[in-house]
């Protein structure tokens, strides 16, 4: 028996794919429309970049070509070109995927540097950052329950969250689901965390995904510095969806 699994492990040892076929499986898996579009999206940056005369120095490639291999723990050349097989890409690969990051970084700069700070500041508030923790159930009796429990203090919010979430995050991290700000949140749940003190336990509150008890672990006060390349991206994305509904509308 033994010997005949050992002969099929021969047999059906896994070459590595092709490009045409790592193609053919993202058709076959249907990714390869969220591909195509990335890629739709870095032909028009470096169009765009090209018509605005923004270019990328050698030294600032240098620079943060230096800044992912820190990142990334690739301190000698073994390391580098090890990381560059598994990748399966070249370094001309790697520098241009580099060049594409400064490039989108610098045209989000020029085209929304100046509105940041304004932004910003007319919308404070959804740049408030927490860190919350959850529990979410699907009966509002079982909610109520949960809650009431909480302000009595008489059991733990993690005990409770490890028992009874139907949340995958917050019930393997016994409730905690990190740092978020109140813009990622659902707006329902935005709001009634917006004026909520650190310990308070807020909820139930009934979304789509159930019902929802949740408590602030810790607010941390607004600061341009930590979320201005937050409100670039969303400023950014903002464009690109206006873009893209123009394309499919000019169609």
């Amino acid at each position: 028996m033994q010997e005949t699994l050992e002969k099929l492990v021969l047999l059906s040892k896994i070459s590595p794919a092709t490009d045409e076929e790592i193609v053919a499986y993202l058709r076959r898996s249907y990714q390869i429309a969220e591909i195509a579009a990335s890629a739709e999206q870095e032909t028009w940056i470096l169009g765009v970049c090209e018509q605005l005369g923004i270019t990328v120095t050698d030294e600032e490639l240098q620079t943060a070509g230096d800044a992912f291999r820190q990142e990334h723990k690739l301190l000698g050349v073994s390391e580098t070109m090890a990381w560059l097989d598994k990748q399966r890409i070249t370094v001309k690969d790697w520098s241009q995927g580099i060049r594409l990051s400064l490039l989108k970084q610098k045209l989000k700069e020029h085209l929304f540097g100046e509105e940041v700070d304004n932004h910003y500041l007319n919308n404070r508030n959804d740049y408030k950052r927490m860190a919350l923790s959850q529990i979410l159930v699907h009966e509002l009796t079982e909610a109520m329950k949960i809650a009431q429990s909480l302000r009595e203090k008489s059991t733990s919010f993690c005990a409770l969250a490890l028992e009874y979430s139907k949340g995958k995050q917050s019930k393997e991290n016994g409730g905690y689901v990190g740092i978020r700000f109140l813009s990622e949140l659902m707006p329902e749940i935005a709001q009634a965390l917006s004026e909520a003190k650190e310990g308070e336990v807020v909820g139930p509150l009934q979304t789509r995904l159930g019902y929802h008890i949740m408590r602030i672990e810790k607010w941390f006060p607004p600061e341009l510095v930590k979320t201005r390349e937050q409100v670039l991206e969303s400023l950014f994305q903002v464009l690109l969806n206006k873009k893209n509904k123009f394309d499919f509308n000019s169609h």
